[in-house]
């Protein structure tokens, strides 16, 4: 059981925040002739629109966002080691030792720390700080770097896409490009409705693409489209594992930053249960995603998140079911018929 070419390239894709082009440019070739409408606004969210056979009553609007966590170099040393800061939520303890991608000529380059043996008694065993790290492309001075890249590039995990076990896969980047493969797909459909499509920028640095989305378009309902944390691992307890890998679509009755409305929720589960699609609550609030802004915007709209299960996200080894990717496609479908509350 696979998935089509089109999710690969997506996950492949370099797409740190503000930097989402060549997602960007993927999803545009992908749905412009399935789409009525579409358009990039100033800060590069697409906005689609995807003619149904009849109109819809309140506005329908389906949102996954492109960018994916990365770094961005902020100094060069005279050895030629870039040093480098965050962009997005990184766990420290995933990135050294890790391979990436730098600058619009997507330099190799290695995160590096200080050698074990150099270490004092305090640093040994101890998840250094970002501050501490640094990546090394293979120059030789500062000089030689500098040929290559500069302060300001941004840098991605390098991508490492491959199915494995029993119908998983393993990628960087599935958060959110899972998200925008699945609206993709929709918006290949025949719909019996019409439907609005997001897919929005710098969702890791502040959910900025959705807030100028949700102002712009006044949307009455919104979708979120997300990847979201499965703690389904050795040694954490079952009352703290989020959702779990191979147990169906994940839906949301709260995280840190949205409470959503019990009634989306349980039209939800009522789809769910009515069309045989496997899903699970997120059973830990944790994370966020774009619904809050959606939700406060200057025109509330009524959100839910609809998420597929990931362990190890913002990890270069991002793990997803692909039952999981399946069950949430199968429900977006059931979501473009019916709306949240309608």
């Amino acid at each position: 059981m696979k998935l089509t070419p089109l999710f690969k390239k997506l996950c492949d894709a370099f797409g740190p925040s503000s930097l989402e082009d060549e997602v960007r440019e993927i999803i545009l070739n992908e749905i412009t002739p399935r789409a009525a409408s579409v358009k990039v606004d100033k800060i590069g969210n697409i906005i689609a629109f995807k003619k149904g056979k009849s109109a819809r009553r309140k506005k329908l609007l389906f949102s996954s966002h492109m960018d994916e966590v990365g770094f961005m170099i902020r100094h060069i040393d005279d050895d030629g080691y870039a040093y480098f800061g965050t962009v997005g939520g990184i766990n420290e303890s995933v990135i050294p030792g890790k391979k990436v991608v730098i600058g619009e000529n997507r330099i190799p380059g290695v995160i590096s720390a200080k050698a074990i043996h150099l270490q004092t008694p305090d640093e040994r065993g101890v998840s250094p700080s970002v501050e501490k790290l640094y990546i090394d492309i293979g120059a030789k001075s500062k000089a030689d770097t500098l040929t290559r890249l500069c302060v300001g590039d941004m840098a991605t995990f390098a991508p490492d896409f491959e199915y494995f076990g029993s119908d998983r896969v393993k990628s960087k980047a599935i958060d959110d490009r899972f998200g925008c493969y699945a609206l993709c797909e929709l918006i290949k459909k025949d719909l019996p409705y019409d439907a609005f499509f997001a897919f929005t920028v710098q969702e890791e640095e502040g959910c900025r693409g959705a807030a100028a989305v949700a102002f712009g378009e006044a949307p009455d309902e919104v979708v979120i489209v997300e990847s979201t944390t499965a703690a389904d691992i050795q040694g954490v307890p079952e009352h703290q594992r989020a959702c779990v890998l191979g147990q169906g679509a994940v839906i949301s009755f709260m995280d840190n930053s949205t409470l959503y409305p019990r009634s989306a929720i349980e039209n939800i589960k009522t789809l769910c249960n009515e069309n045989n699609i496997k899903w699970q609550l997120k059973t830990l609030v944790a994370g966020g995603n774009e619904a809050r802004v959606y939700q406060t915007s200057q025109n509330p709209a009524v959100v839910a998140a609809v998420s597929a299960p990931v362990r190890y996200i913002h990890s270069p080894a991002c793990v997803a079911d692909i039952s999981d990717l399946a069950e949430v496609e199968k429900l977006l479908l059931k979501l473009a018929e019916s709306g949240l509350v309608s």
